[in-house]
């Protein structure tokens, strides 16, 4: 039985009970949210981590990891350190999008060393493949499709990202609507163009059952590709991603009727004051689906600061109810991204998840800022740098910088305003 079944039987597993410890809910919260598809807790049964995690309504905001070898850049041992980086400073899940390398070797590899769940983005693997056993990319079967998911589910894959949404019909929509950028998903293009070559219709479309029974019997959660996202402010909200947005919508409510926990894709690049609408849309069309956004990022130009761009983004996002936020990183659009830019990623997307539970009131998020600023008026820089969301990086810019006055910082130095109002007795003199 998957985590849904036994939610729907309103039993309260070990893994629930684990989950409710952890972000300090009563575990028949979790059963209802997840019966009720809110809430997902990716983890393969043949998956054992010391992390696992849910996402959804009512929990912390969860951050995601992306890691993997590309064409250029296949060093397993460089991903194996962006894993461990990654989960030090706090992401809660990885996905492992290698295309380049023995993607086997590193996959199980990441499963064997990760304590928080892993996720692929399975049609990379198949397109490789495709290329290697046939010489072009697109000759994939949808037996390919379907031994490659099997595959990626027996060595313990927690989550499968599906562009299920890239249909004849989304990209009939595609081609009538006057775009910027076309497709920005690399495995949404891939899809698009096998269904361009092939003339028939995206096979993780038409054989979605067959996709459901095998994420049924590992306990795999699907999260719903947006594979027609926005790849430009000026794009956001536009037909194309609307139109696979209903498609994804309607494969949510089969997935759940199988008994596979289910998540959505979203944008992407979107403006300011676009991010809420995004939200209520897909809350609606996906019937309170879990919310899994890249970013968003928030304008085009911050080439080499996306990470700040998508952290402003995010932070609005899950403020207004996203659930699981995927980093991007200093290097996005320019490059494979470095060690240093994953620790940067997840942090700034660490800080967007925190200040938006702040707003949500999700659990007790607001007692670490209390918790800080009370040391921050005793000037207490070792509980500070403690409590800071990255103590490597305050402790090093505290020692950087020696005051003369040890109490203080050599920002204000003797000017000190905190120093000054406990020397004043502040409190006294208003009595």
């Amino acid at each position: 039985m998957t985590q849904l079944e036994f939610a729907k039987k309103n039993i309260v597993t070990a893994l629930m009970r684990r989950i409710s410890s952890f972000e300090g809910l009563e575990p028949r919260f979790i059963v209802k949210g997840i019966k009720e598809g809110k809430i997902v807790i990716p983890l393969n049964k043949l998956h054992r981590i010391k992390k696992p995690c849910a996402v959804g309504s009512g929990v912390r905001t969860k951050i995601n990891a992306n890691i993997g070898t590309s064409t250029d850049k296949a060093r397993i041992d460089d991903e194996i350190e962006k894993l461990r980086v990654a989960q030090k400073f706090g992401a809660d899940t990885v996905m492992d999008l290698s295309v380049g390398g023995n993607l086997g070797e590193i996959r199980r590899k990441v499963l064997a060393l990760s304590c928080v769940p892993v996720g692929t983005v399975p049609i990379y693997e198949i397109a490789v493949r495709a290329q290697k056993k046939r010489g072009n990319f697109l000759s994939f079967t949808v037996d390919d499709i379907l031994e490659t998911l099997e595959s990626q589910a027996k060595d313990g894959v927690d989550f499968f990202t599906i562009h299920s949404g890239v249909t004849k019909k989304s990209l009939g929509v595609l081609r009538r609507h006057k775009r910027l950028l076309g497709i920005v998903s690399r495995g949404g293009a891939i899809l698009a163009a096998w269904i361009n070559r092939h003339k028939k219709e995206n096979p993780f479309y038409e054989y979605f059952d067959k996709i459901l029974d095998i994420a049924y019997r590992y306990d795999v959660t699907l999260s719903l590709g947006d594979g027609l996202r926005p790849g430009s402010i000026l794009d956001a909200t536009d037909a194309p991603q609307i139109a696979e947005l209903r498609i994804l919508g309607g494969l949510a409510s089969r997935a759940r009727e199988k008994n596979v926990q289910v998540m959505i894709e979203g944008p992407g690049h979107v403006p300011l004051n676009q991010i809420r609408k995004n939200i209520l849309l897909e809350k609606k069309i996906c019937h309170n689906a879990p919310f899994y956004v890249l970013g968003p990022l928030v304008t085009d130009i911050a080439a080499g600061y996306d990470h700040i761009s998508a952290s402003i983004g995010a932070a609005l996002a899950a403020g207004y109810g996203a659930d699981f936020l995927c980093y991007v990183t200093a290097s996005e659009h320019l490059r494979h991204p470095s060690v240093e830019d994953v620790r940067d990623g997840v942090i700034a997307s660490r800080i967007a998840a925190h200040a938006a539970d702040v707003v949500k009131k999700v659990g007790s998020a607001i007692d670490w800022d209390r918790k800080i600023s009370e040391a921050r008026k005793k000037r207490d820089w070792k509980t500070q740098i403690k409590l800071s969301i990255d103590p490597d990086k305050a402790r090093q810019y505290r020692s950087s910088s020696t005051p003369r006055e040890s109490d203080v910082c050599t920002m204000c130095g003797r000017y000190c305003s905190i120093k000054m109002m406990e020397q004043c007795n502040l409190t006294k003199m208003r009595a």
